[in-house]
């Protein structure tokens, strides 16, 4: 154990030697190394940012929660675009059915997209504003928060009063520095009076539930102002959240018994409804995630090609340098192992030493991206353990061949080189 310390300590200070000795030499044989762990760990690190802040947003779906549509996620809606647009929208039929038979149901929703209206205030306005009639469980299902206010109340819902919920984006352009709580807007022609603003989503760049540019009407109050039939041009959907201690496959199994039931179908009829959640959206992630990733590896990959042949060629100098000391160590008694792990060690210390430059420049560029771009990006533990085991590994495949023809030399004519 002493002799391998003795030699890691050799190497140390041979490495930085040669990197005093030979400042350009050095630098340029490092910039390989750095330039290599730079790309793969650089393309690992954004990819990895972005994958969490995407999983993140898919995650607010909530993985215990069936999404009752028209369409599969999974699927190309061009590939099949008439056959799902000719199944029925979901209806409050299906909303009710579900309500009063599925056992393994805890929470459901139903909303209707009304479509994009203008939103007025005075003589203020906001066109385009998400129109979105629910029910009384949405708040709870998708775990709304407010900045002011509140949700409605049991009865502002059921007795279909006109009070309105809208998203931040909309208070911001709509009211500016007013509170809007209490003041009354005008939507379609009908006056709504502002109850709560919802709290500002986060920096997702993939916001699949976007709350910001919202208007939520109960259900009761949209039926009042709007047609909101099964004909909808803008699609509806059922939203079912598993009852505690239910697992997802069960709660699918008895809506699709349920919905089969309710819209008579015939045994060999196939479903005319796609039961939707999180993990279809998962697999599509893993796929497209694992390809990036691997394009990311294989230009890393050729950088470090590049590395490692410079940083041999430094191996094959400082062994033709030291070949007469290499020659009195052997003369002493050194043994070709202890020759070969000191010229090898010195190989992975300068690798490393061009990996761990190549993880800083990934960190320093990481804090400007993050400012610029709404998306955190980082560099995990995992990342950095990463680009130093590859280091290593480029330092071993470097070293190898120079340290092994220095363990080789002869004692007597290394002396007389």
């Amino acid at each position: 154990m002493r002799v391998l310390l003795k030699i890691i300590f050799e190497s140390f200070a041979q490495a930085f030697q040669q990197l005093r000795a030979n400042k350009l030499r050095s630098f340029l044989s490092l910039l390989g190394i750095t330039i290599g762990i730079f790309c793969i760990i650089g393309v690992q690190s954004a990819v990895d940012s972005l994958e969490n802040n995407i999983r993140g947003s898919i995650e607010k779906l909530g993985d215990d929660v069936l999404y009752i549509q028209k369409m599969p996620w999974n699927e190309d809606p061009g590939e099949n675009f008439w056959k799902y647009q000719r199944r029925p929208n979901p209806s409050y039929e299906d909303y009710e059915l579900i309500r009063e038979r599925v056992t393994s149901a805890g929470l459901a929703d139903y909303h209707v997209f009304i479509g994009e209206k203008t939103l007025k205030f005075g003589s203020s306005s906001v066109e385009g504003a998400f129109v979105l009639a629910v029910t009384y469980d949405c708040a709870d299902l998708f775990k709304l928060e407010f900045e002011k206010g509140r949700y409605l109340t049991p009865s502002e819902y059921h007795y279909g009063s006109n009070k309105v919920v809208i998203g931040h984006t909309v208070a911001e352009q709509l009211f500016g520095a007013i509170d809007p709580v209490g003041r009354e807007v005008r939507l379609m022609g009908h006056k709504l009076e502002v109850v709560g603003v919802i709290k500002q989503s986060g920096r997702d760049i993939l916001k699949v539930m976007n709350f910001d540019e919202v208007v939520l009407l109960g259900y009761s109050t949209a039926s009042k102002i709007s047609n909101i039939q099964n004909n909808n041009p803008f699609g509806s959907s059922v939203n079912v959240k598993a009852a505690e201690g239910v697992s997802i496959q069960e709660l699918k199994d008895e809506l699709t018994g349920a919905l089969r039931a309710h819209r008579r179908l015939r045994p060999r009829e196939e479903n005319d409804f796609a039961l939707n959640n999180v993990s279809l959206l998962a697999n599509i992630l893993d796929n497209i995630f694992g390809v990036i990733n691997l394009a990311g590896l294989f230009i890393g990959i050729f950088a470090l090609l590049v590395g490692m042949f410079s940083v041999a060629n430094i191996m094959f100098v400082s062994v033709k340098e030291r070949t007469s000391i290499i020659g009195i160590k052997k003369a002493l008694g050194a043994k070709q192992y202890i020759i070969l792990m000191e010229f090898l060690v010195e190989s992975v210390i300068l690798c490393i030493i061009g990996g761990l430059f190549g993880l800083l420049f990934v960190y320093l560029i990481t804090i400007p991206l993050s400012a610029a771009l709404p998306l955190d990006f980082y560099l995990s533990t995992g990342n950095i353990i990463y680009g130093i085991v590859w280091s290593v590994v480029v330092g071993v495949l470097s070293g190898f061949i120079p340290a092994y023809q220095a363990a080789r030399m002869n004692p007597v004519d290394a002396m007389r080189s």
